[in-house]
């Protein structure tokens, strides 16, 4: 009995796996930089809303 075949397939589920990996990686970097650019954007609201409130503050009759 010759254990080739088994080899072949299990070559074939590893290369599967293998760029299955890959693919995740690549995945999960594009959505670590997506993810920062939200933050950013999130930081910067946070701060235009703090700013705008500190105006709206000093407005005469506020």
């Amino acid at each position: 009995m010759s254990i080739q075949p088994l080899l072949d397939a299990l070559g074939i589920q590893e290369d599967a796996a293998r760029a299955l990996a890959d693919d995740l990686r690549t995945q999960i970097t594009e959505l670590q930089g997506r993810l920062r650019e939200a933050e950013t954007h999130l930081e910067h609201l946070a701060i235009t809303r703090k700013t705008v409130t500190v105006l709206v503050d000093r407005l005469p009759g506020a």
